[in-house]
């Protein structure tokens, strides 16, 4: 088969095109045949050697995938041959077949296209665990997500608002706020002209954010306290700018704030399979009744991922950046 390979750290460029061998099943896991691949923030860490593997990941890229079930683990009872599937992977989804744990496996949703479907299991995955699992947002609530227009933001966004939530987003530009109303947000906030802290509190007479979802980090971790109403949660998921500040901690004891995070990868097999089976259960009706839907900002093929990485690295694009198969003929260097 052929794949993406890192054979060392760096820019966009160093990604190669290569050929391997087809990997093999374990009794857990399912083999897909990949008809495209997410591509995620953790995946351009990697590249840069800034996301140390988990013990026995894969090294190559690609947490999220989409395509059809070509061979089956012993233990895999309820997938089979032939079955359609996108997957959260252990790694090793920017290729033309995949292992994923069959646990980690979930139907494409009826009506979605294979990009789409690439588009949805490392977001919702992350979305569910943090929003839903850890922040326990309730109807009702307000809901304050940062990065809106990105992948995360905008699963967060559409699936915040349509479980009753009332939801504020911030983006880096007028365009980008446009999207996040478009997909739910009551207002999105154009941080580099406006301070999210007053708009908020403004909109909610006072009351605040019940749950702040946080990629950014640096100055923002004092002011999302600053902001979150009492017995508030924060959640940070990344630290763009970075995770060492320092800020006053007196406000998270008197409002009985929660301040806590995660990271999805180095997560146990059966935590991933919890909260796969919460999406299946609470989530892919609302993305089958058509209330949910993934914004695709592009798709590359496969050896074109230099360009994708860049994509992302802009931070230009709304939505989701997905890679498709390998067009036929092509063997040079991915870029």
């Amino acid at each position: 088969m052929r794949y993406i390979d890192l054979p060392k750290y760096g820019d966009a460029d160093v990604m190669r095109l290569a050929e391997g061998d087809r990997p093999s099943p374990s009794a857990d896991e399912v083999l897909i045949e990949v008809s495209a691949a997410g591509v995620n923030r953790p995946d351009v860490l990697q590249r840069i050697g800034s996301y140390p593997l988990p013990p026995g990941a894969s090294p190559v890229m690609g947490l999220e995938v989409a395509g059809t079930v070509v061979e089956v683990g012993a233990n895999c009872k309820r997938r089979k041959v032939g079955d359609r599937v996108c997957a959260l992977t252990n790694g090793g989804g920017y290729a033309e077949y995949a292992l994923a744990p069959g646990a980690q496996c979930l139907p494409i949703p009826a009506g979605f296209s294979d990009i789409e479907a690439a588009a949805l299991p490392e977001t919702l995955f992350t979305v569910w665990s943090n929003v839903f699992d850890r922040a326990q947002l309730r109807e009702g609530e307000v809901l304050l997500v940062h990065g809106g227009s990105s992948g995360i933001g905008t699963a967060a966004i559409q699936l915040a608002s349509s479980r009753g939530a009332r939801v504020f987003a911030t983006a880096g530009s007028d365009e980008k706020c446009r999207a996040c109303t478009e997909l739910g947000a009551e207002r999105a906030i154009n941080y580099k002209s406006e301070d999210f802290v007053a708009v908020v509190k403004e909109l909610t007479d006072g009351h605040g954010a019940d749950v702040i979802v946080d990629m950014v980090g640096g100055d923002y971790i004092d002011r999302n306290i600053q902001l979150a109403a009492v017995d508030g949660r924060i959640v940070n998921i990344a630290f763009l700018q970075g995770a060492e500040v320092q800020v006053n901690m007196l406000p998270v004891m008197l409002k009985r704030l929660t301040l806590t995070g995660s990271t999805l990868r180095p997560r146990s097999p059966e935590a991933k399979a919890h909260i796969a089976r919460s999406l299946e259960q609470q989530v892919w009706p609302l993305l089958e009744a058509g209330r949910i839907r993934p914004r695709i900002a592009a798709t590359f093929p496969l050896q074109e991922v230099a360009a994708a990485h860049r994509l992302m690295e802009s931070s230009a694009h709304i939505g989701k950046i997905v890679l498709s198969p390998v067009q036929r003929g092509d063997t040079g260097a991915a870029g």
